[in-house]
């Protein structure tokens, strides 16, 4: 029997329940020597410098610095400590050793190999792979100075050395493969073809294709009905599906701003359709032509939600493969009441978003917004970094028509947030989005986002019904989807069940009938 669902129990973290955050790269190893600077005890001491003992992360995070120096004005390497703790250049801060000025090209940075710093030796690594002057060619000279002249060179040299992104760049060096979306679709899908595709696409050294989220589905479509070829009769009609159901739609709606939505859930649902028919012929032991609506309430008996999905494939089913059998999936009973959060624990998020400086500014901006705006984390992911405007009278935020202000105290947050994005240290350089993503052009995916909104105990649906249900009793309807950007239909099933006045319940329904706030 499944168990009974609760809502609005769950506690939210505080931070004594904060879970520390993972470090990044090579774990940290302890030892007997004091670093002088963050105070931690380390196996041994990579310099001393004027300001005391310092340790290997304090060393590359000192030679990753740069700035204006406080001391002489002058912009450069700020690998030194003044008496206050301000960052300083080597000049004022009396270091005179000579490990953070690369052989090659003068500049100030840590050396990474042979004297070199990481953008030399990563330049002269591409070069070595990609040959773009033998014979010449200025797309690969520019794909070298591209990938070279990241902030963060060091991510380069990482990715490149992995065998995939070795192999892909040596294969493109000899020439064997053309930076073109012909020759890339002809290699099998890794992540390093994904990211050099990605790379080249948001630098405009190719054409991006008529759709990428649509070439995405045809590639995925042709491995999923690879993976049924030792069941002929279920990989016929599921490609029958496929192609005229879901395909077809989908070239209707390139260029939609969803349209990476609309392909996961054709994915989701074939994936669906091609596990109810597994099940009929190994549990029921039928055949695709011959199972009954007894057979689909019975699959769909006290199951999860996502063998719901099959309603479209036996709707199709039914219309064009079963002849004059009735199928149909019935209506999936909705929990009630819809799972929310008290106000109290809704505060509580909203203090850690603002409070837990150990996360991610952009983690806890994002979170702020789906608190305060309910905005849905498909929709939160593609706001532009111009959603957010500073006018002399406050800061505006625009989900939707009627631009929402931001409250004073969060304002600093915001505009910090706006001004330095996370994720673009490497190739996602240039990119609009408010909330960049790792792979060059793209936005932050939504299971990243959810993963991140663990950390400060925010449920992403409890969180979207509770906000709804107090802007839906505090709002009237119209005034509320201008703001929020929904539609006045959705808002005003959400103050139905706030409880709102009869005379604004009628209003509300009334509003419900115009179109949908795009």
């Amino acid at each position: 029997m499944a168990r009974p669902r609760t809502h609005g129990k769950a506690r939210a973290a505080t931070v004594a329940s904060l879970e520390p955050p993972k470090q990044q790269g090579r774990p940290r190893s302890s030892g007997s020597k004091k670093c002088d600077r963050c105070g931690r005890m380390a196996a041994k001491i990579r310099v001393h410098w004027p300001d005391g003992a310092i340790c290997g992360i304090c060393f590359t995070e000192a030679l990753h610095t740069h700035g204006r120096c406080p001391s002489c004005g002058d912009r450069r390497l700020l690998p030194g400590r003044d008496a206050d703790g301000e960052a300083i250049c080597r000049d004022c801060a009396g270091i005179t050793r000579p490990e953070m000025v690369c052989i090659r090209c003068g500049a100030e940075a840590e050396r990474f190999r042979g004297g070199a710093c990481a953008r030399c030796v990563v330049t002269g690594d591409l070069e070595a792979l990609l040959k773009p002057t033998n014979p010449p060619d200025l797309r690969l000279a520019r794909l070298v100075h591209v990938l070279a002249n990241v902030r963060r060179p060091e991510s380069i040299y990482t990715w490149m050395r992995g065998k995939r992104a070795h192999e892909l760049l040596t294969q493109i060096g000899e020439r064997s493969i053309e930076l073109t979306n012909e020759s890339l679709d002809q290699l099998p899908r890794s992540p390093a073809v994904d990211h050099l595709r990605d790379i080249l696409i948001h630098h405009r050294m190719i054409i991006a294709p008529e759709d990428r989220y649509l070439a995405i589905f045809e590639r995925w479509l042709a491995k999923r009905l690879d993976e049924l070829h030792d069941r002929p009769r279920i990989a016929s009609v599921i490609e029958q599906y496929a192609t005229w159901h879901h395909l077809s739609r989908l070239r209707m709606r390139i260029g939609a701003a969803n349209m990476d939505i609309a392909a996961r859930d054709a994915r989701q649902q074939i994936t669906e359709a091609g596990r109810f028919l597994i099940w009929v012929e190994d549990a029921k032991h039928l055949t695709v032509e011959t199972f009954t609506q007894i057979h689909i309430d019975e699959y769909l008996t006290d199951a999860v939600s996502t063998r719901y999905e099959i309603k479209n494939f036996i709707s199709w089913y039914a219309k064009n493969r079963s002849g004059q059998r009735q199928l149909y999936v019935p209506k999936r009973k909705a929990v009630l009441p819809l799972p929310s959060l008290t106000q109290k624990h809704r505060l509580q998020v909203i203090r850690n978003a603002i409070e837990f400086d150990q996360v991610a500014l952009g983690t806890r901006v994002a979170a702020l917004i789906h608190l305060l705006w309910a905005t849905p984390l498909t929709r939160l992911v593609q706001l532009k970094v111009t959603c957010i405007e500073l006018r002399p009278d406050g800061m505006r935020i625009a989900l939707g028509r009627t631009p929402s202000e931001i409250p004073e105290l969060l304002a600093p947050l915001f505009w910090q947030h706006r001004e330095d994005r996370t994720n673009q240290q490497t190739t996602n350089v240039g990119t609009d989005w408010l909330f960049p993503g790792y792979r060059a052009g793209r936005h932050l995916s939504v299971p990243t986002l959810q993963q991140r909104f663990h950390v400060i105990g925010l449920d992403p649906q409890r969180t979207r019904n509770t906000t709804l249900k107090s802007l839906t009793g505090q709002i009237d309807v119209h005034s509320l989807a201008q703001t929020l950007g929904y539609a006045p239909k959705t808002l005003a099933a959400h103050a139905e069940r706030a409880g709102i006045y009869m005379s604004r319940y009628v209003e509300a329904k009334r509003i419900a009938r115009t179109p949908a706030v795009r």
